[in-house]
């Protein structure tokens, strides 16, 4: 029904999505990545809500995640790299060690110690665009988001953020292995990142045993659970999870939103006058076209039926999120790109126990990012037809050519 490997598909889901969206409710695909599983798709908005907290879907069959469950093939112990790397990732867990490790970490990321961070961002904001702005012309991603979400995470884990431009080279080639399709030099890239990023972090977690200070790093280093320290595969994965996840999906949501807004010249100016406030206009950006498209999950249990079709134990299910947030059946009008529209239902952020733990950091990390560029970059414009990311479940773009007018 859908080639998620199309370039056309890649560079615009969106009328494909649709398409099929309208036709039905859910469609099957043979697993890509050679698991021998059917994959389920959602594409309405109800159903992806639905199953984002339905407890009988699961990130893994088992309490941990099998190489099967991370679409490793059996014979290619080439890839224990990346296997290791992912196997304490709260992404790829379920309760009880989901739950243990997630209430850690959940104690850095409280509402309040987020907002006593908006001084800092703001802070990193300006130093990034000001070395944007001496160029006159620049790419809003390496030049603005890349560096300025790096350092907020980094900084807020304890990551040494000399270390920004290796996170960033190594997390993009870790999640070309969530693409339903990779090829196998990525997949070499994946695993050789997987090596250098879990020695860097290794390293890092012997110096904050010796040196701890007052970091999320040194946290989990030291802090003792009723099971006892937190092993350093546990550290490693995790470690990897938040710098990865706290920028790849700020960065993709900057590019993807404000290409948005600049090929709507008439929706940026209400951002620049304050008609809209940037954190409202943020809530679209991530509604419209959002950074992640698909996320998986296996069905646990007999007796699953979406879309008014019964869906085997053992196979996947995958909620389109890009679908599902514009599916006219949740949201009026949702083809059209209205800043002021402010509607924080999308689906972007999931649900349930895999919710987004850095949902209100993105949210103010972004918020922060679009007002200093309306207050200091009014005039911001397209400098070029941005180019888009050859990949379909991480949304994005390679480059955001503009120019401060």
């Amino acid at each position: 029904m859908i080639d998620f490997s199309d370039p056309g598909f890649q560079a615009d889901p969106y009328p494909a999505l649709a398409a099929a969206r309208e036709r039905t409710a859910v469609f099957p695909l043979e697993d890509p990545k050679g698991t021998g599983a059917t994959i389920w798709f959602l594409t309405r908005y109800d159903d992806v809500y639905a199953a984002q907290r339905d407890r009988r879907l699961g990130r893994i069959r088992g309490s941990r995640p099998t190489r099967e469950e991370l679409g490793l093939p059996a014979d290619r112990p080439d890839l224990d790299a990346y296997f290791a790397v992912e196997r304490w990732s709260l992404l790829m867990l379920e309760p009880p060690d989901h739950t243990r490790l997630r209430r850690l970490v959940a104690r850095e990321f409280t509402a309040k110690r987020i907002a006593d961070l908006r001084p800092t961002i703001s802070a990193h904001a300006d130093r990034f665009l000001d070395e944007a702005l001496e160029r006159g012309e620049f790419d809003l991603l390496a030049d603005y988001a890349q560096p300025y979400s790096v350092h907020v995470i980094a900084e807020l884990l304890g990551a040494p953020t000399e270390d920004w431009r290796r996170m960033l080279e190594w997390s993009h080639a870790i999640v070309k292995m969530y693409e339903l399709g990779r090829t196998d030099a990525q997949v070499e890239g994946a695993v050789r990142a997987s090596v250098e990023f879990d020695r860097w972090c290794r390293d890092l977690i012997d110096d904050r045993r010796a040196h701890p200070s007052d970091d999320l790093i040194s946290g989990l280093c030291t802090v003792e659970t009723d099971e006892g320290r937190l092993s350093d595969d546990e550290i490693v994965s995790t470690m990897i999870l938040l710098l990865n996840a706290g920028h790849e999906a700020t960065v993709n949501t900057m590019g993807n939103g404000m290409t948005a807004l600049l090929q709507r010249p008439e929706q940026w100016r209400r951002v620049v006058t304050g008609e809209v406030p940037a954190a409202v206009a943020v809530e679209e950006m991530i509604r419209f076209d959002p950074p992640l498209q698909l996320f998986e999950r296996w069905i646990r249990e007999g007796g699953v039926e979406y879309g008014g079709r019964p869906l085997p134990k053992g196979d996947k299910l995958a909620m389109l999120f890009g679908s599902a947030n514009r599916d006219p059946r949740h949201f009026a009008e949702p083809d059209v790109f209205d800043v002021a529209r402010g509607d924080a239902s999308h689906v972007t952020f999931g649900g349930g126990i895999h919710f987004c733990l850095g949902a209100p950091l993105a949210r103010l990390e972004l918020d922060v990012a679009v007002e200093r560029l309306a207050a200091r970059c009014p005039e911001l414009a397209l400098a070029a037809p941005p180019r888009r990311t050859p990949t379909f479940v991480i949304h994005g773009y390679e480059a955001v050519d503009v120019t401060a007018g």
